[in-house]
């Protein structure tokens, strides 16, 4: 492969591992808004969790813990030299994915500054569940990177940087997830479940 060939599929690389965690959010937000979308899931969740803010804070916490989960396979793989991730660079500085979680954070307080989402019509109410799902995102991108913020330097893969940080953080968005969500999780094992459906049915 000759030098300029190799160079610009080094700057390609970079440039889709940038563009890789923002696909990673849309992704996950689009999943969790087909999902819900005139849905047997969506009903379950709006009859089981009625109250919207609960709502709310549930697909946020969802999407809080899947994209924490996946940022860190992410830079796992890019650690680890796995398949053709890189580090996302910018003039030579290293573009931390925390900052790609503050613009949304940012975007999101914006979208609710205008009351986007806060309305009952059917289009609010897609509006609103996008918002939450962007917010959970944004927040993991931040909190993943807790430990460089609090130290001013990066200690990501160092011992600082790992264990308590990732403990609360998968603590803290399983433990809303079971509270927000917990009768939405019953009513879709009630639903599901062939057993107690026929048990419910009979």
């Amino acid at each position: 492969m000759s030098s300029p060939l190799a160079a610009a599929s080094i700057v390609f690389l970079r440039v889709t591992g940038a563009w890789l965690l923002l696909a990673l959010v849309a992704v996950v937000c689009a999943i969790g808004l087909l999902l819900l979308h005139r849905t047997r899931l969506g009903n379950l969740l709006h009859h089981h969790v009625p109250d919207r803010p609960k709502r709310r804070l549930f697909l946020a916490s969802v999407s809080f813990f899947v994209t924490f989960v996946g940022v860190r396979a992410l830079t796992w793989a890019i650690h680890n030299n796995v398949g053709p991730f890189h580090d996302v660079e910018m003039g030579g500085r290293h573009i931390h994915h925390l900052v790609w979680g503050i613009l949304i954070l940012l975007l999101v307080g914006y979208a609710w500054l205008l009351e986007l989402g806060t309305k009952g019509t059917e289009r609010s109410i897609v509006a609103g569940r996008l918002i939450s799902l962007l917010y959970g995102a944004g927040a993991a991108l931040t909190l993943d990177e807790f430990a460089l913020w609090l130290n001013l330097r990066d200690v990501y893969w160092a011992r600082e940087g790992r264990a308590s940080v990732d403990a609360v953080i998968l603590f803290g968005a399983l433990l809303s997830i079971g509270v927000w969500g917990a009768p939405f999780f019953r009513g879709v094992m009630h639903e599901f479940l062939p057993a107690r459906r026929k048990a419910r049915e009979g």
